[in-house]
C-alpha cells in the first residue's frame, strides 16, 4: 500500500510541475495574430475520421468557392492534411501523430472534422482525445459556440475555457490501488483571466449587456471558486455589463425555462460544464448537427463541428447521409475570424435559408433524406443566388 501511495504521489508531482510550466508559458504569450498584416493566410483542412472527411469536404468546397479570388491572387492557400484517423493515431499511440502536428502548425486556421476518441469497451487502446491534444498543443484556450433561435428569443454565445478544468489532464489520472482511482481538475490564474477577458471583450463589442459565470463553487470550492472569483474580478473592468453567476445544475434547468432563458446572453464556463451545456443549447437550434464551434488562441485557431465522428453511421453504411450543417456553421465563424465578414454573413444567410426557411432538402441521416453532397450543392446554389 505504501509503495502504491508513493508511486501515485510521484505522478501527481509530475502533473503539478507540468501545469506550473504551462502557466508560465501562458504568461509569455504575445498578442493575437492580425490577419490583415499577413502576406498569406494558410487554411488547413483536416478531415479527421468517421464522417469527418465527408462533412469537411463539403465545407471546404464552399470555402474554396467563396475565397477563389484570394486563392488566385496568392493571399490564401489551402493545405489538406490527412493522417488524423483513429487507425493512424493508435499506430503511433499518440493523440496526434508527430508529422500531422507539424503540418497543423504550418497553418494559421484549421477546418477540422470530428475524430474518434476511444472509450471503455471500444476495440481501441486508451489514447487522449485528438481534440483535447490539439487544443493544448496549439493553445486554443477559448471554445466559442453561438446558438440563435430568434423566434424563441434565444441569442446565446458560450465561451468555454478549453485547456484547463477537468479535461486538462484527463488521460493522466492515477489508479492508486485497485480500489481507488483519482482524476484532477486544473485552474490557473492566467488561464482563467484570458477566457474571461475574451468573453467580456466580445460582449462589449457586440452590445451584449449580460455575462453569466457558470460554476459549482459551492461544492468544488478550490478550482471552481478560483474560476468564479477571477471572472468576477475581470467583470469589474466592464461596469456597463451586468455580471451574474449561476451553478451549473440550475443553469441546465433555466435554459429550458421559456421566461428566464431569454435573459442569458454571454456565458463563461469551465471546460467540462461548457461541453455539457453547449450540447444542450444546440438542441434548441436543431441539434448538435446544426452548431459550429470555434477554438481560438493567440497564434492558431481551429473550427469544427460540435458532434462526434459517428462511427455507427459508417458501420451501417450511412456516411454519405451525414449532416454537414455543423461544419458549415463552423465555416461561417472561420470566415469571420480571418476578416472575411461579408462572406461570413453571406454563408450564414444561405444556411438560414436552407436549414430553416426554404428547406427544399432535408437531412435525416438516412436514405429517406438528402445526402451530404446534395445538401452541399443546395447551399452552394443558395450562396450563388445571394452573391
Amino acid at each position: 500500500m505504501e509503495q502504491q501511495i508513493a508511486e501515485a504521489l510521484k505522478k501527481f508531482e509530475a502533473l503539478v510541475r507540468e501545469q506550473l510550466a504551462r502557466n508560465e508559458k501562458i504568461k509569455a504569450e504575445k498578442d493575437f495574430v492580425d490577419f490583415e498584416k499577413l502576406d498569406k493566410i494558410i487554411i488547413g483542412v483536416c478531415g479527421g475520421d468517421g464522417i469527418g472527411p465527408i462533412i469537411t469536404k463539403e465545407s471546404a468546397r464552399v470555402l474554396e468557392y467563396m475565397l477563389a479570388d484570394e486563392v488566385k491572387s496568392g493571399k490564401i492557400e489551402f493545405k489538406y492534411i490527412d493522417g488524423l484517423t483513429i487507425e493512424n493515431r493508435v499506430a503511433v499511440m499518440k493523440p496526434i501523430p508527430d508529422d500531422v502536428l507539424v503540418e497543423l502548425k504550418e497553418c494559421h486556421v484549421i477546418l477540422k472534422g470530428p475524430t474518434t476518441t476511444p472509450q471503455a469497451g471500444d476495440p481501441w487502446p486508451n489514447i487522449e482525445s485528438a481534440n483535447v491534444a490539439m487544443r493544448k498543443e496549439l493553445d486554443l484556450f477559448a471554445n466559442v459556440r453561438p446558438v440563435k433561435v430568434p423566434d424563441q428569443g434565444i441569442d446565446w454565445t458560450f465561451f468555454r475555457e478549453n485547456t484547463e478544468g477537468a479535461y486538462a489532464v484527463g488521460s493522466k489520472g492515477v489508479n492508486v490501488t485497485d480500489e481507488l482511482s483519482m482524476d484532477f481538475v486544473v485552474t490557473t490564474t492566467e488561464g482563467t483571466e484570458r477566457i474571461a477577458k475574451i468573453a467580456y471583450d466580445y460582449a462589449k463589442r457586440n452590445g451584449k449587456e449580460r455575462v453569466s459565470i457558470i460554476n459549482k463553487a459551492n461544492v468544488i470550492k478550490t478550482t471552481d471558486g478560483k474560476f468564479l472569483n477571477i471572472c468576477k474580478k475581470v467583470g469589474e473592468e466592464y461596469p456597463e455589463i451586468t455580471t451574474d453567476e449561476w451553478y451549473i445544475d440550475i443553469t441546465t434547468a433555466k435554459l429550458i425555462d421559456e421566461k428566464r432563458r431569454k435573459d442569458f446572453k454571454v456565458f463563461i464556463l469551465p471546460n467540462l460544464y461548457g461541453d455539457i451545456l453547449t450540447d444542450e443549447a444546440a438542441e434548441f437550434q436543431g441539434g448538435v448537427g446544426t452548431a459550429g464551434s470555434a477554438n481560438l488562441g493567440k497564434r492558431y485557431a481551429m473550427f469544427e463541428a460540435i458532434h462526434g465522428s459517428a462511427p455507427r453511421m459508417i458501420r451501417e453504411g450511412r456516411g454519405d447521409y451525414a449532416d454537414p450543417c455543423s461544419m458549415l456553421r463552423a465555416t461561417v465563424m472561420l470566415l469571420s475570424h480571418i476578416g472575411k465578414q461579408r462572406e461570413s454573413e453571406l454563408l450564414e444567410r444561405a444556411l438560414d435559408i436552407c436549414m430553416f426557411e426554404e428547406k427544399r432538402l432535408i437531412i435525416t441521416g438516412r436514405p429517406d433524406g438528402a445526402t451530404c453532397s446534395e445538401f452541399g450543392d443546395y447551399v452552394m446554389e443558395t450562396v450563388k443566388k445571394l452573391s
